[in-house]
């Protein structure tokens, strides 16, 4: 894959855009906006995996579940890649998760992005019986999941002992159908512990916003130094909320909209996002790619609308064509 990757995340209630809908409605809407982003040419369509609603305290409103999804997504769809931003390993064994994700990158036709991440939100951790393990354990347990991954999808039986999981002779088939593997998204910015897991086995690193991008790129960097990887082996995406209107005013208004959900954005969280016209939007997405960024994972705040999605499709994307 060349070129600078534009995805978009599809709504699927975690950030409470199904508020009021019912359930059939709510999967309508995420089926629908996959199907509109694929035809509006964005490369990739995402998913969270979250049970729970945020901002805390979770509120009892539809959130479809990451993986179910995921195979619908592969059956509405045909060209779109499709991804998680970011699974999250704790929840699942890492042999399930390997016979799961084979499975959908043969519904989808080869199309799969494998996003993983150690986890991090508590409420549902608790909420679902998880417990929350130490940050130390989460990353542990990450780097034994990538490892019983990559083996069977490859092996015809993968045997692994890790410190957190194993597998001892296990079958993976049918394997996936991309060679020699799907691609493996790892998510977060931990310098000393997550980044060094990134250097090691991804081939993306996505940091979810653009704050200090220099500086974790910096630190990726020398991690792959230290494991022996030439750094340019990971692609860097962000995954970053992207508000876009026609004018300065209705910029504002939408930033009105998002803060009666979240707070009212400082200047600090509008510069690590995507925020303004097409125009600045484009000249900002720029920025980060001069930095290195080569994609993006989008948000659209205005969701279950598709005002944002159709804008930067028309406006934004016809410009970021061509950066390589």
């Amino acid at each position: 894959m060349s070129g600078l990757h534009i995805g978009t995340i599809v709504p699927q209630g975690w950030k409470g855009e199904f508020e009021g809908l019912g359930a059939r409605e709510a999967h309508r809407t995420m089926i629908g906006v996959a199907e509109r982003a694929e035809r509006l040419g964005y490369d990739s369509v995402w998913l969270y995996d979250h049970f729970h609603s945020i901002p805390p305290p979770a509120r009892p409103t539809p959130v479809f579940e990451c993986w179910t999804s995921m195979m619908a997504l592969a059956g509405c769809t045909e060209r779109v890649r499709i991804g998680q931003m970011v699974t999250c390993v704790p929840y699942r064994n890492p042999a399930y998760l390997a016979k799961v994700s084979s499975c959908v990158d043969v519904a989808s036709g080869g199309r799969l992005e494998m996003g993983m991440g150690a986890g991090w939100y508590q409420d549902e951790f608790d909420a679902y019986g998880y417990g929350f393990p130490r940050a130390k354990d989460r990353i542990e347990a990450l780097e034994d999941a990538v490892e019983i991954l990559k083996r069977m999808w490859t092996e015809e039986r993968a045997t692994y002992e890790g410190r957190h999981s194993r597998v001892r002779g296990a079958l993976c088939d049918p394997k996936p159908l991309q060679p020699p593997r799907p691609p493996l998204w790892i998510g977060g910015s931990g310098r000393r512990k997550t980044l060094r897991v990134v250097a090691r086995h991804a081939d993306w690193s996505n940091f979810v916003g653009g704050s200090d991008f220099a500086g974790k790129r910096d630190a990726l960097a020398a991690h792959c130094e230290a494991v022996g990887r030439d750094p340019a082996e990971v692609r860097l995406s962000l995954h970053v909320e992207c508000v876009v209107a026609p004018s300065d005013a209705e910029v504002e208004r939408a930033l009105d909209h998002r803060a009666r959900i979240w707070g009212r954005p400082t200047e600090e969280w509008r510069a690590a996002h995507l925020v303004g016209t097409p125009g600045q939007v484009a000249d900002q997405a720029r920025a980060f790619a001069a930095m290195g960024a080569s994609g993006f994972v989008l948000w659209f705040p205005d969701f279950p609308s598709t005002e944002g999605l159709d804008l930067f499709a028309a406006e934004v994307l016809p410009a970021l064509r061509g950066i390589p």
